[in-house]
């Protein structure tokens, strides 16, 4: 009971925290869209320079709570501010329908991401992933956060000026307004090397992409060859179907091997030479062939 305690978490701790989040709201607000940068630009040396995510968490997730306002025109509620400091520790926050899990877990996926080593939200399917990172990423990339994501044939940069025609953008803002809870506007979504989608601050994705792209790096031959560049923090939407459920099928990879392949077309042609019981034994009783010494290569 001790190790799912520590997964689940009640709320009432994180009440004062969420008091001091809210008492920053004016502050932020009075702010410029380059003044929010720089504060997010300092919040991230601060970490690099050794600050715990924990002693920037106030700030940080105030910041995208103003972010958010700005870009998605929707503000965090409370619950979803506990939810993701929850998620921010490394635990299982338990949320209704309608309250907002994908914009919840874009704070505790901010904060984390100052740290640059990366951030995977994982998701449960290929769709999820790319509206996911189209929608939350106006979010990040107003705070200087790169986002990508992967899926199954291909990888992709969020870049707001991929595809868009001149003019055009402020159109296809308004429309992923009205849209973005359910559709996915490839216009922002630029193709790019899985490597490279990797070395972005988050990145969407399913457990499967991920797992296999993890054996994959452990099949090859140098790290030059790998695309993750390791394994720090990640959010998981549906966590239960992903870890109980999903967790059910092995992920398992196989590659080609060309050595052997080529023993068995030698074998192929030597097998029509060779004569029972001199060459070769077969037991019936086991169904086994066993190989014979050449009489010839004793002498």
């Amino acid at each position: 009971m001790a190790f799912f305690s520590d997964l689940f978490s009640s709320a009432r701790p994180f009440r004062g925290r969420v008091d001091a989040i809210n008492a920053l709201e004016e502050h932020y607000a009075a702010l410029s869209d380059a003044q929010l940068l720089g504060a997010s630009t300092k919040l991230r040396q601060d970490v690099q320079a050794g600050k715990s995510v924990d002693d920037v968490l106030t700030d940080a997730f105030a910041l995208v709570r103003e972010a958010a306002k700005r870009t998605l025109k929707q503000r965090h509620f409370d619950v979803q501010l506990i939810g993701g400091m929850v998620l921010a520790q490394g635990k299982i926050a338990e949320m209704a329908t309608g309250e907002g899990k994908t914009l919840a877990a874009t704070a505790p996926a901010y904060a984390h991401a100052l740290t640059g080593k990366g951030v995977h939200v994982i998701t449960v399917n290929d769709y999820l992933a790319r509206r996911d990172a189209v929608w939350m990423a106006q979010i990040y990339r107003f705070l200087g956060i790169s986002t990508a994501c992967i899926t199954h044939d291909a990888a992709y940069l969020y870049d707001p000026s991929w595809h868009v025609p001149e003019g055009d953008e402020a159109l296809i803002d308004t429309e992923r307004d009205a849209t973005g809870s359910f559709r996915v506007q490839q216009e922002y979504l630029r193709p790019v090397s899985r490597k490279e989608a990797y070395a972005a601050d988050i990145v969407y994705g399913t457990n499967h992409e991920f797992g296999f792209d993890y054996l994959r790096d452990n099949l090859s031959y140098s790290t030059a060859q790998q695309v993750q560049r390791g394994h720090y923090f990640a959010i998981i939407d549906e966590v239960d179907s992903i870890l109980i459920d999903e967790a059910r099928t092995p992920l398992i990879i196989s590659a080609p091997d060309v050595q052997s392949a080529e023993y068995y077309k030698l074998f192929a042609r030597l097998v029509p030479t060779l004569v029972k019981d001199e060459d070769y034994m077969v037991d019936e009783k086991v169904r086994s062939v066993s190989i014979l010494e050449n009489p010839e290569s004793k002498k």
